[in-house]
């Protein structure tokens, strides 16, 4: 080997190294970020489970607590009034409620009559719900008979005590189909991860190939190439991280309007107290729709967070007013606010990263800043769109990270990703601080905007 070829083989070892090293750290990156989201998507849809759950079981206790309360430990004419009740009582194609006593007798079970009579005690999970039931309700995961397919599935249960009667209520969900999502997930994930490595030893190893026969020159144009990959991705990442908002916020809203169903049993139970006479039907119906109120803020709430329908419906414009509304609500923060009209100006992904950009600098500001006015201007230039928020806070220093990409004031990663936002469409972040406020300037260019917007734009003096 000649020194030249020493020369080049000492400067692609490393390189080939480095490509190596950057691949593993890239894919193990993405590799936990999916991860980490397909758990947070598992453990949101399990908690709204649970608090379904507890949601069935408030409405199965106001359901039996005029008998119950009214009742004495030894009352059989008002237990078998409540059985009859909860025998009713049911939701969704697999959803019904069982009662247990205490010592393990099942006293209620619509979807297996079998076990009704007999001592149980000795199951695992029937005794885990009973010890949950005695110690003030709780949770507890098993496999149970599913009713509608007679298969063995997966499924939460919850149990709380009715102590005068010695007695165990519980109701329970499957969750096989979250199971199901969630696995899927994790082998998609898995299948991706699979092919991006070998996407990039692809395309590593004749690069490598390449730098060692041309030298410098080819060494450049890689790390070019290495550049425009690692831009590509973050992309992807940012793009897979919207499209899982929205689905989970189908999902939410989906799960939520479970919780309503379920309000119709207390407005069902409201209307046998009126036909009957009886004094608390007002409050049946007030407890209704207070449950059923506050379902559906909480559905409007986690579907906005997580895409808000104005930007689809409305346009950027409303969309930002409504995020500024609930700004303005939750921090008592008054924000002065100017827009021209976006409406089917910019192409969605371009209304969605000023959207989130806003939304950054906002949560940004509540955290960090101590302002108690902002200014928000939205508005078109000749060089494009540009969006410019003011406050007058502390300020802060920006960082540079290893990659130039601005850092935020506690080292996060919030400033990097508004501005590979706005380079992803050519676009610029500029941040000026000081410590009479903080000045933030985001620009998209002109030829972002849909061909048959801009002469209304340009009609509109922008």
């Amino acid at each position: 080997m000649t020194f030249r070829q020493q020369i080049l083989a000492l400067t692609t070892i490393p390189l080939l190294l480095a490509i190596l090293a950057i691949t593993t750290l890239v894919t193990w990156q993405s590799s936990q970020l999916s991860k980490e989201g397909i758990q947070t998507f598992e453990q949101s849809m399990l908690g709204a489970k649970q608090d379904e759950l507890k949601n069935y079981i408030e409405l199965a206790m106001t359901a039996i607590r005029p008998v119950y309360e009214n009742a004495s430990p030894d009352d059989e004419i008002a237990k078998e009034q409540v059985k009859q009740i909860l025998k009713r009582l049911s939701f969704g194609e697999d959803g019904y409620f069982y009662v247990y006593h205490y010592d393990g007798t099942n006293v209620v079970h619509p979807r297996q009559p079998f076990r009704v009579g007999k001592n149980w005690a000795d199951h695992p999970d029937v005794a885990a719900l009973l010890e949950y039931a005695q110690n003030g309700g709780g949770f507890h995961r098993y496999v149970w008979e599913k009713p509608s397919s007679s298969e063995v599935s997966d499924k939460m249960g919850y149990a709380v005590g009715m102590d005068k009667w010695q007695w165990m209520i519980g109701t329970g969900a499957y969750i096989d189909d979250i199971l199901a999502q969630t696995e899927a997930a994790n082998q998609s994930l898995s299948n991706t991860v699979n092919q991006t490595f070998l996407l990039v030893a692809l395309i590593t190893v004749p690069a490598v190939l390449a730098v060692f026969g041309t030298g410098i020159i080819m060494n450049l144009r890689e790390r070019r190439l290495a550049d425009s990959k690692l831009k590509e991705l973050t992309q992807r990442i940012v793009d897979t991280q919207e499209e899982e908002r929205s689905r989970i916020a189908r999902e939410l809203h989906d799960g939520i309007s479970q919780n309503m169903v379920g309000v119709r049993y207390v407005l069902d139970l409201a209307e046998r107290q009126v036909r009957e006479g009886k004094q608390n039907a007002l409050e049946t119906i007030e407890r209704g729709a207070g449950a059923l109120n506050t379902a559906i803020k909480e559905v409007r709430r986690i579907s906005h967070d997580l895409r808000p329908g104005q930007l689809d419906d409305l346009g950027l414009s409303a969309a930002l007013e409504a995020l500024i509304n609930n700004f303005e609500e939750r921090t008592q923060i008054d924000v002065d606010f100017e827009s021209v009209a976006f409406k089917n100006v910019l192409p969605s992904d371009a209304k969605t990263a000023i959207y989130r950009v806003a939304q950054e600098a906002l949560s940004n500001i509540e955290r960090h800043s101590g302002a108690d006015a902002v200014k928000l201007r939205l508005k078109s230039t000749n060089a494009g769109l540009e969006m410019v928020i003011i406050d007058n806070g502390r300020g802060f220093m920006p960082k540079q990270n290893q990659k130039d990409k601005m850092v935020g004031p506690s080292g996060g990663l919030g400033l990097r990703n508004m501005q590979e936002r706005m380079e992803h469409f050519n676009g610029n972040l500029e941040v000026i601080s000081t410590p009479k406020g903080t000045r933030l300037v985001a620009r998209l260019p002109r030829s972002i905007y849909l061909t048959s917007s801009k002469e209304n734009l340009e009609m509109q003096g922008a």
